[in-house]
């Protein structure tokens, strides 16, 4: 026999060995594979999917509106619900105002609490992602017969805005009655359409639904 017998000798022994391997691989996992499809409890194990934690934000109540109340809610964590007496037990900020109405010029004294802290408190989901994501925000204040007027988050947030808005509990020193609930008091603002009088609701939310959406 030659070196080169040999060699093929010895080559085929080695071709027959890795093909005898791979067989014995290839049962092996087949046999492993049919008894986890045969066994229901290896099968589900297998392809359950990772468990994923979910949480609901509560949301507001549908239920009517009653007189004194404000219902503060949107696209926040903690809708809530508050009323004139709730108003006077928190500090208070005190603002004189002059501006234009229907009625020709006003000059008040109004008491109450700033809008910045009762908006805050119900935790606005605000896309902090995004650079200044607060002053994607809005708000829209309704009162008495529908009246509404809508505000930029920038302008009562004391990070940006230099003038506070008022939820206002008293005008020139005289209590608000508990059933007409809070008068809405902008200080900045010339004329008197966005004093939101017997206010009722604040929705708070985000222009991008929107302006993405915009074709």
């Amino acid at each position: 026999m030659t070196q080169n017998d040999d060699r093929r000798m010895y080559a085929g022994r080695a071709r027959t060995r890795v093909a005898q391997v791979c067989a014995a691989a290839v049962t092996a996992l087949l046999i492993t594979s049919c008894g986890a499809a045969d066994d229901p409890k290896v099968a589900a194990a297998s392809s359950a999917p990772a468990s994923v934690s979910t949480s609901a934000s509560p949301k507001a109540s549908s239920a009517p509106i009653k007189p004194g109340e404000v219902r503060i809610g949107g696209e926040v964590d903690k809708p809530y619900t508050i009323t004139l007496a709730d108003l006077r037990t928190l500090p208070r900020t005190e603002a004189s105002v002059e501006f234009i109405s229907a009625k020709g010029n006003q000059k008040h004294t109004y008491q109450g609490v700033l809008l910045h802290e009762v908006l805050k408190a119900a935790q606005p989901r605000f896309d902090q992602s995004k650079k200044n994501g607060q002053l994607r925000g809005v708000v829209a204040a309704t009162g008495g017969g529908d009246y509404r007027a809508v505000f930029a988050w920038a302008e009562l947030d004391p990070e940006f805005a230099k003038s506070p808005i008022l939820l206002a509990v008293s005008e020139d020193g005289t209590a608000f009655e508990d059933a007409a609930g809070p008068r809405l008091v902008v200080p900045q603002d010339t004329r008197g359409g966005r004093y939101v009088s017997e206010l009722n609701q604040l929705w708070i939310g985000t222009v991008d639904p929107v302006v993405d959406g915009a074709h």
